[in-house]
C-alpha cells in the first residue's frame, strides 16, 4: 500500500512537478550553504567554533551555514524573528489586528511589512555576527584574514543580509510552487543535511575510542530518538473528536440533513510553529551577545546559565513553547467563529445550547487538550538535550530537531494525500461524465 502510494506521486505530472520544483530549491539552498564569505579562513574558523553553546544549536537551524560563515549563515531566523514580532503585535495594536481580519489583502501587507522588518533584523544580527567573527582566533590566527575590519563589516554585512533575502524568497516560492511550508521544509533540510555527519561523528568516536561515545550509548541514543518520533507521530495525530447534530430538514421532496458528524479538535494544532518561534526568542541572547562582544556579564550570562541544555535555559525554553503554542493556537483556531458556522447550518452539540454556550465548550475542551499537548512538546524539546549532557557526550540532533524533523515531514505527507485524493477524485468523475460534441 505505502509503495503503490509513493509510485503514485510520480504518476501525477502536477504533484510531480511540485516535488521535483521543491527538490531544486533545496539544491539551491544546500549550494549556498557552503559558498563562504570573503575574508574568513575556513581552518581556522572550524577550530574556533564550539557546537556546544548556543551558536552550536543555532548553526543546526542554519543547516551549518553558521560555523562555515557562508552566505546564508543567518538562515531563516530573521524572517521567523519578524514573523513572531507582528503575531505578537496584533494582538495589542489595532491596526495590525484590522489587517489579520482582512483576509487576503491584509495578509499580504502584513507579509509584505514582514519582509521590510526582516531586512533591519537581518542586517542587526549580520552587525552582530560580523563582529563576533573578527574576534574570533584559534592557534594565534584570527578568523578575518586579508580585509581590513571595515571592509570585513561592510562586506559581511551586505552578504549576511542579502543572503537571508535569498533564503525567504526561496521558502517563499516553496510555498507557491512547490509542495508543503517554505519556511519549515528551509529548516527542515538543514537538520537533516547535517544528519549523516552526525552519524558519521558517532561512528568514529566509537570506532576509535574517541570522546564519551560508546556503543551503548549510541544504542540508548537511537532507541531514544525512536521513542521520541514515535511518542510525537502518535500526539501529533491525536484529535478530540466532539459530536455534532444536524437536523433533518425537507425542502420540496428532498430532504436533507439529519446526520451526525464530529468536530475534529487536534491536540497540536500549531503543529511545528511553537518550537521554532521559541527557539527564535531563545537566540535573542546570542544575538545581544554578537552586538556586544566585550560586555563580559551578558557573554557569562549566555554561556553560563543560559547554555543549551542547562537547568535556566530549559525552564525558559519549556515555558516559551508552551505560551507559543497556546498563542498560536488562538490565532489558528477560533471557536466562536466555528460555533457560528455550526449554528448557521443548524447544527448543535448535543447537550449544549447553540451560539455562546457551543463556543465557551469548544475553548473548554480545545484548552484541556492543548495544555498536556503543550507540556509534552516543551518535555520533548528539553529532556534529550538534559539526557546528553547528563551521559556526557556531544550529539547535535537533540528534541528539538527531532520535533521539527518529525513535524514538518508529517504535514508535508499530508499535503502530498491530499494531493493524491484530490487526484484520484477528479480522475473518477472523469470517467464518469457522458463525452458530449464539443463545440
Amino acid at each position: 500500500m505505502a509503495l503503490e502510494k509513493f509510485t503514485a506521486i510520480f504518476r501525477v505530472e502536477e504533484l510531480r512537478r511540485k516535488i521535483f520544483y521543491t527538490l531544486g530549491l533545496f539544491i539551491v539552498y544546500r549550494i549556498g550553504s557552503h559558498l563562504p564569505t570573503p575574508g574568513i579562513d575556513s581552518s581556522v574558523l572550524a577550530q574556533a567554533f564550539n557546537s556546544d553553546s548556543i551558536f552550536g544549536l543555532f548553526d543546526l537551524f542554519a543547516g551549518g551555514a553558521f560555523s562555515k560563515a557562508s552566505i546564508f549563515a543567518l538562515g531563516i531566523m530573521p524572517y521567523i524573528s519578524a514573523s513572531i514580532m507582528f503575531q505578537l503585535l496584533g494582538s495589542v495594536i489595532p491596526t495590525i489586528k484590522k489587517l489579520q481580519e482582512e483576509g487576503e489583502e491584509g495578509r499580504k501587507k502584513i507579509g509584505q511589512y514582514t519582509r521590510y522588518l526582516t531586512v533591519v533584523i537581518a542586517v542587526m544580527q549580520a552587525y552582530g555576527t560580523a563582529t563576533f567573527l573578527t574576534s574570533l582566533s584559534a592557534g594565534g590566527q584570527n578568523v578575518v584574514v586579508g580585509l581590513s575590519t571595515a571592509q570585513f563589516m561592510f562586506l559581511t554585512i551586505l552578504t549576511f543580509t542579502a543572503g537571508t533575502i535569498f533564503v525567504m524568497w526561496l521558502g517563499e516560492k516553496i510555498t507557491e510552487h512547490g509542495i508543503g511550508n517554505g519556511i519549515s521544509l528551509i529548516i527542515f533540510i538543514g537538520i537533516i543535511a547535517r544528519f549523516p555527519e552526525g552519524v558519521y561523528d558517532v561512528a568514529t568516536q566509537i570506532y576509535n575510542g574517541t570522546g564519551n561515545m560508546t556503543i551503548i550509548k549510541a544504542a540508548v541514543l537511537l532507541v531514544a530518538m525512536i521513542a521520541v518520533i514515535a511518542a510525537v507521530i502518535l500526539v501529533t495525530r491525536a484529535q478530540r473528536r466532539i459530536p455534532v447534530q444536524y437536523p433533518r430538514k425537507v425542502v420540496g421532496r428532498r430532504v436533507y440533513g439529519g446526520q451526525t458528524t464530529h468536530l475534529p479538535l487536534s491536540v497540536n494544532s500549531a503543529g511545528v510553529i511553537p518550537i521554532i518561534f521559541a527557539q527564535s526568542v531563545m537566540f535573542l541572547p546570542a544575538t545581544i551577545q554578537q552586538l556586544f562582544p566585550e560586555t563580559l556579564w551578558i557573554r557569562d550570562f549566555v554561556e553560563g546559565p543560559l547554555a543549551v541544555g542547562g537547568a535556566l535555559y530549559s525552564i525558559v525554553y519549556g515555558l516559551i513553547i508552551m505560551f507559543f503554542g497556546f498563542f498560536y493556537t488562538a490565532i489558528v483556531f477560533n471557536p466562536q467563529d466555528v460555533s457560528e458556522n455550526i449554528r448557521k447550518n443548524g447544527g448543535f452539540i448535543p447537550g449544549i445550547r447553540p451560539g455562546k454556550r457551543t463556543a465557551e465548550y469548544i475553548e473548554r475542551v480545545l484548552l484541556r487538550i492543548t495544555l498536556p499537548g503543550a507540556i509534552f512538546f516543551a518535555l520533548i524539546a528539553i529532556l534529550p538535550w538534559v539526557l546528553i549532557n547528563q551521559m556526557g557526550i556531544n550529539f547535535f540532533f537533540g528534541g528539538t530537531g527531532l520535533l521539527i524533523v518529525v513535524g514538518v515531514a508529517l504535514d508535508t505527507l499530508q499535503q502530498i494525500e491530499s494531493h493524491l485524493l484530490m487526484r484520484h477524485y477528479d480522475g473518477f468523475m472523469k470517467k464518469g461524465k457522458i463525452r458530449g460534441r464539443s463545440y
